[in-house]
């Protein structure tokens, strides 16, 4: 494998974040998402991030050598348990299984214990096997929490996975 790293994104990585998150809306959950977000427009998802980017939280580029190959983004705030919301975390499928989420998650944890959380939560689609599969390695697993999204032409269910920040990365 080439060079692999985690960074974090800046206002300037718009696009790129953009581009990675219509990737993997197209290629891993085009059975969950309407037709709208699959179709949506790069300029328009570009000008989101750039305000997410601005508006607090850490947000994550994975790279692969020169490719940019997944992202994470975390809320800013704690929950009153002090528990950090991880808000996304994806790779794009063709750059799975080659340690890309387990370095975004242990970069998105190590900013998440720097405001004082100890563990943290993510709501992932419940169809996704891989992303359970994936969390339950780190140590991470379902705590009970289950929420129906309604996309406007279905809805699907997320899962609430959450777990310790100081992560069984192998």
């Amino acid at each position: 494998m080439a060079d692999a790293l985690v960074r974090p994104a800046g206002p300037q990585d718009a696009a790129v974040l953009a581009k990675l998150q219509i990737g993997v809306w197209q290629q891993a959950y085009s059975e969950l998402l309407p037709a709208a977000a699959l179709l949506a427009d790069p300029d328009q998802q570009a000008e989101v991030w750039g305000a997410r980017v601005v508006a607090g939280g850490v947000v994550l580029l994975a790279f692969e050598g020169a490719e940019p190959v997944g992202f994470a983004a975390t809320e800013p705030d704690l929950d009153d348990d002090g528990t950090a919301q991880l808000e996304l975390l994806h790779v794009l499928p063709r750059w799975s299984r080659r340690g890309h989420g387990g370095r975004l998650l242990g970069a998105a944890a190590a900013h998440l214990r720097k405001s004082a959380a100890g563990r943290g939560s993510w709501w992932a689609p419940e169809a996704d096997e891989s992303i359970q599969q994936f969390l339950l390695t780190v140590g991470w697993a379902a705590d009970g929490g289950r929420r129906v999204l309604d996309t406007g032409e279905s809805t699907f269910a997320e899962i609430r996975y959450s777990g310790s920040l100081d992560l069984m990365l192998v």
